[in-house]
């Protein structure tokens, strides 16, 4: 008899964890709250309290080559960024191609995971459910669990003195839907990350004045490098990695160089006191240009809030508000997790791999997505998945205990080294870095140095190339014969939905220059990769 698990969410994280257990022989049983699939990338008009949502205009901040589940490229002709229909349109696609939906208990609220009364023979969990069809609830036990809720739910509301005297709208990001309502409005945005960046742009269009309050200021990256390339297919590169890991210090100076010569952060009022690579990255093509045209106008931290406006820390004030927008983000948690097993204070969390609470006496409940990536969320989290179900079957086994807890320690130090102190910077962690050490415990990390051996031309694409999800496929468990196709074609792919009319323009010749400088690197990259 196959064993039971539990997936609780039906998003980027549960359809990959439905995926991986039936991959491994296991029966999954998915309990969605809602009444969809895809999670916070299903619009929906109306706020769901609890379920994150993106905006009706959110478009996707990761390509789609370095985005895509490792065995299901994303369709050729969708764009390169996604707006948020596409993004549920391929996980729809994914569901679909491999049956997931039918172990989808839509409507299905979970109240309680604790261990079962003979958890510590067995290892089994007690879940008690309840749906919207049938309120009473049941108690169900499963062999294992795998948590998939993400951690975009609750709101954090920072304690602003006189905002509750504030006489106009007040909204978080988690409730905004669109800009109606804002109409020749002066709208304040409290925050500049990704959320923030992206309700201002949207609403200085039809606002008669919008500001953002930003405590420490930020870098803004764009989606797109030189020539039109997408940004983060140019820098995830294992060739990169093994550069910063030979200069640490390059990455940021690189960064900061490139960042203010397209836009000078200082003479925008933007400029932060740390470099570029020591905050989670700010993703807006926009916001220069709304700040240059006089749309929006950046001030300082909010000291307090008056009945018509806003005093901030610098003297300045605005008497006029019509509304408020608290982009200060989320609260992380799992209210219905037993807290002996996992408890969440003030966004840290105890978890091996982002994945495993260190003191459970069976490895059989597994927390999956639960960090934010410099990078693409849902390769990681298949990984992550990959890895829970053959510990399920015991198909390998875990460190103990106190090598857990060095390591979840270890990677604290090195986050408090890296990032200002934040509620946001504490389950950061970076795409390549995290995909090779899920990958190394799977069997599934490519080894390139036989590929430099057996297969040159594919070991060339893998070390200089973007590190797309089906690097993780070559080799190992869950290997798919379609892997190196899909990294030799992922160029390819990346523009095809770009060529909607023939320009009648020869390509560029490449510089052979090119070649000579892969040659003269790849000895020291080589080099600093294998030894």
């Amino acid at each position: 008899m196959s064993k039971k698990v539990a997936v609780v969410g039906a998003g980027a994280s549960g359809l990959t964890a439905i995926k991986c257990c039936l991959d491994e022989g296991l029966e999954p049983v998915c309990f969605e709250r809602a009444n969809y699939i895809s999670g916070l990338w299903h619009y929906t008009e109306e706020v769901e309290e609890g379920q994150s949502c993106v905006m009706k205009s959110t478009v996707i901040n990761t390509s789609k080559e370095m985005m895509c589940y490792s065995d299901f490229p994303i369709p050729a002709e969708y764009p390169i960024f996604m707006p948020n229909k596409y993004v549920d349109k391929y996980f729809h696609l994914y569901a679909d191609e491999f049956g997931l939906k039918k172990y989808i208990n839509m409507n299905t609220e979970v109240h309680s995971i604790k261990p079962s009364d003979d958890y510590k023979e067995s290892g089994k969990w007690e879940i008690v459910t309840s749906s919207k069809s049938d309120p009473k609830k049941k108690t169900h036990i499963f062999d294992g669990v795998l948590i998939c809720t993400g951690h975009h739910a609750d709101t954090n509301i920072p304690n602003f003195a006189g905002l509750d005297k504030f006489k106009g709208k007040v909204t978080h990001t988690h409730d905004y839907k669109d800009y109606h309502g804002y109409e020749d409005k002066n709208v304040l945005i409290v925050g500049i990350g990704n959320s923030g960046g992206d309700v201002a742009t949207e609403i200085s269009r039809i606002a008669a004045q919008t500001y953002i309050s930003t405590r420490s200021g930020a870098w803004i990256w764009n989606r797109m490098s030189t020539r039109g390339k997408p940004l983060d297919m140019v820098i995830s590169k294992r060739s990169l990695v093994a550069l910063v890991q030979m200069f640490p210090w390059l990455l940021a100076r690189i960064a900061a160089n490139k960042l203010n010569k397209r836009l000078d952060h200082k003479k925008y009022s933007i400029q932060p006191k740390f470099n570029p690579m020591a905050c989670h990255p700010t993703v807006n093509d926009e916001l220069p240009n709304r700040i240059a045209e006089g749309h929006v106008k950046i001030k300082a931290n909010v000291k307090e809030f008056t009945e018509n406006g806003a005093i901030f820390e610098d003297g300045t004030a605005i008497t006029d508000l019509d509304a408020v927008v608290l982009a200060t983000g989320y609260i992380f948690g799992f209210p219905f997790l037993d807290k002996n097993v996992l408890e969440v204070k003030d966004n840290k969390v105890n978890l091996y791999k982002y994945m495993y609470p260190p003191d459970l006496d069976h490895n059989t409940l597994a927390v999956i997505g639960c960090f934010q990536p410099v990078g693409a969320l849902m390769p990681i989290t298949e990984l992550q998945c990959r890895l829970a179900t053959r510990v399920f079957l015991d198909k390998m086994k875990l460190p103990d205990s106190t090598t857990m807890w060095k390591d979840i320690e270890n990677k604290r130090v090195q986050m408090a080294k890296r990032y200002k102190e934040s509620k946001r910077h504490t389950i950061q962690v970076d795409y390549i870095t995290m995909m090779d050490e899920l990958a190394e415990m799977v069997g599934c990390k490519p080894s390139l140095k036989t590929m430099f051996l057996t297969d040159p031309k594919l070991a060339i694409k893998c070390v200089f190339g973007p590190c797309t999800p089906y690097q993780f496929r070559l080799q190992g468990p869950g290997k798919w014969k379609g892997a190196r196709e899909a990294i030799l074609t992922q160029w390819e792919r990346t523009y095809k939905p770009l060529q909607t009319r023939p320009c009648g323009v020869p390509e560029e010749q490449s510089l052979g220059m090119l070649y000579v400088i892969i040659i003269a690197l790849i000895a020291i990259i080589v080099y600093m990769i294998f030894q």
